[in-house]
């Protein structure tokens, strides 16, 4: 299938700096964005975080599309798919620590399997370790974006800086913490 020339045009501008086609490509697809975004997570202040860091995506990496693998339309719609995915299973992952918080502290290694439940405490501190070594503007991130369920635009909000700054922090203090579990032999690398 030939690439649609008009996707092509509109990537050359991207690539030069045009904010107009930035607003093209917003006003054609962001709606269709939003809804995608917020139709996989059910929740509407991650889908319009996920809209924008689409099209922020788009805005600072627009040599990533290659409009002869396919629509700009399609492009987008493939990166909101795997934030919002990514985003649901950020989300199942804090409610199953959550449960699994709330169920150690009711439960006593005595009615359990002791093994899980050492082995369950020595990662739990592993990791609350991981988090306090890290530096301290990252830690802040960490904190509000895992410990109080906030979305990458309240952590920005809260911590008085740019959206991409707060990801930017966060991704940085994922890979050091996961750096850390491997080095400990928690998690493989």
């Amino acid at each position: 299938m030939p690439p649609d020339e008009s996707d092509a045009r509109l990537r050359e501008r991207l690539v030069a700096g045009d904010g107009d086609a930035l607003a093209e490509a917003y006003d054609r697809w962001s709606g269709l964005i939003h809804t995608l975004a917020l139709r996989i997570t059910d929740d509407a202040a991650a889908a319009e975080d996920i809209t924008q860091d689409v099209f922020v995506g788009l805005w600072q990496r627009p040599e990533a599309f290659d409009p002869e693998r396919g629509a700009l339309r399609t492009w987008l719609c493939m990166l909101a798919r795997s934030r919002a995915l990514d985003w649901t299973r950020r989300r199942e992952a804090r409610a199953r620590y959550h449960a699994a918080a709330g169920a150690s502290a009711a439960a006593s290694p005595a009615y359990g399997d002791i093994d899980d439940a050492v082995i369950w405490h020595t990662e739990t501190k592993v990791v609350r370790e991981a988090v306090q070594a890290l530096p301290d503007l990252q830690r802040q991130a960490v904190h509000l974006a895992y410990y109080r369920g906030h979305t990458y635009r309240q952590v920005a909000l809260e911590l008085n800086i740019p959206e991409g700054t707060a990801k930017s922090r966060l991704r940085l203090a994922l890979a050091n913490i996961a750096d850390r579990l491997a080095a400990e032999g928690i998690l493989e690398r």
